[in-house]
């Protein structure tokens, strides 16, 4: 008895054969991380992982730098340098700050303490889980490849990507910062030329700088400073990523004199941010 003849694999589309290359090869990205540029990105590779027809693929993408391309502008659409903590985050660990020192609520110096150690312990757990991630470094290295990239559509379409990923990211830093102050009754100086979008611009550049800088040089993320550079009540050991919060906070925020603390505003922000 003939053997059966094997069971041809149903033709897909070409918007089909498209988002299914480009899935595969993200989920190698994801899997692999990104070097700078895509060379390492096999399309061979894609194509098996995918399960396409390989004439489909050489038909849509002819040779391999326009797959690469479109891989190219598919990553930075979806590029996200995610941030370490999220507002969820941001309300646990202020709440772990709070544990055992909701008194110190009810003074303009607990108060300030208060927001100078957060600052000092969400800086530095920030470096840390930034510098562990591996997506960080896929997007950093999407980043160093749209600078090798030479003027034209494709470097275009991928700054502009970039542009808006950075844009959500910064938004999402200034969303925190505004959380917290708001929450201590903090409000940016007036004089000082920016609210908390300028903030978290900077508090990103300076993450990042001490990101890539730490790459190399591991120390950067352990190295402690005894200082105290918001004048708190006592000194404490310091990350450098920490030291350059404070100086943000000391030149941009101030407590907001518009702000009534009593016992009710107090017990909010307790509420606000207590533990599960």
């Amino acid at each position: 008895m003939p053997e059966p003849a094997p069971r041809r694999r149903p033709r897909l589309s070409d918007q089909e054969t498209r988002r299914r290359m480009l899935d595969a090869a993200l989920a190698l990205v994801e899997q692999d991380g990104l070097t700078v540029g895509l060379d390492h990105i096999s399309v061979e590779d894609v194509i098996q992982r995918a399960g396409v027809s390989r004439t489909a693929v050489y038909r849509r993408w002819p040779y391999k730098d326009l797959f690469h391309a479109d891989l190219l502008r598919e990553l930075a659409r979806g590029a996200a340098p995610a941030a370490a903590v999220d507002e969820e985050a941001t309300r646990r660990l202020l709440g772990s700050v709070l544990d055992g020192r909701a008194a110190e609520l009810a003074t303009p110096r607990g108060r300030h303490d208060l927001i100078t150690e957060l600052l000092r312990v969400s800086a530095a757990g920030d470096f840390e889980a930034i510098h562990r991630s591996a997506g960080w470094r896929t997007y950093l290295a999407l980043q160093a490849t749209f600078l090798s990239l030479p003027d034209g559509e494709l470097r275009a379409d991928v700054g502009e990507a970039l542009r808006r990923s950075e844009s959500r990211f910064v938004d999402r830093v200034a969303r925190g910062w505004e959380l917290v102050a708001t929450a201590l009754g903090y409000r940016p100086r007036p004089e000082a030329g920016g609210g908390f979008p300028l903030i978290a611009t900077l508090a990103c550049a300076s993450m990042r700088g001490l990101v890539l800088m730490a790459l190399p040089d591991p120390e950067l993320l352990t190295r402690r400073v005894p200082a105290n550079p918001a004048g708190a009540s006592a000194p404490a050991d310091w990350s450098l990523i920490g030291l350059a919060a404070a100086g943000i906070g000391v030149t941009f925020l101030e407590p907001d004199p518009g702000v009534t603390w009593d016992d009710e505003r107090t017990a909010a922000v307790r509420a606000l941010f207590a533990g599960p």
